[in-house]
């Protein structure tokens, strides 16, 4: 945490953040958040920002294009346990003719430790083919509203 100002010492300015807190739901044999949970949190903050950005499934609907995972990366820092409340922070940091790139990082908020961090490269599919097609303008417009530049790259 930012002793001045009580915020998370996030990886880069400016996340999209949304909070969840651990129950015994998320909570695996090895009692802490199984990794499968880890995943949905990705597909909740993104949606959660796409949403923010005017960009709901309603819309991807209407326009017959939706943005689909090609890749993730993820990378297991510290366990989440039960009780925690971790924040979810995403950034759109890669913006092309066909896809998009989203950062991650995950933080506890009670003591500021990064549990994960992870990144996923979205392609843009026309939804009735499920062919991967050049990104329609409403995709380009909203998305490149959140991009900001990565630290270090």
């Amino acid at each position: 945490m930012n002793d001045s100002s009580n915020t998370p010492a996030w990886d880069a300015p400016n996340p999209h953040v949304m909070a969840v807190d651990v129950t015994e739901a998320h909570i695996d044999l090895m009692r802490h958040v199984n990794n499968v949970h880890y995943l949905q949190w990705l597909e909740n903050v993104a949606w959660s920002h796409s949403t923010s950005l005017g960009m709901r499934q309603e819309d991807y609907t209407r326009l017959g294009h939706g943005m689909v995972v090609r890749r993730h990366e993820l990378d297991y820092v510290a366990p989440a346990l039960l009780g925690d409340r971790v924040l979810l922070a995403t950034w759109i940091v890669g913006l092309d003719r066909l896809s998009t790139h989203r950062r991650y990082q995950f933080v506890r908020e009670s003591d500021g430790a990064t549990l994960f961090r992870g990144a996923t490269h979205f392609v843009c599919v026309e939804i009735a083919g499920g062919k991967v097609r050049r990104m329609i303008p409403e995709f380009s417009e909203a998305y490149g509203r959140a991009l900001v530049r990565w630290p270090g790259a």
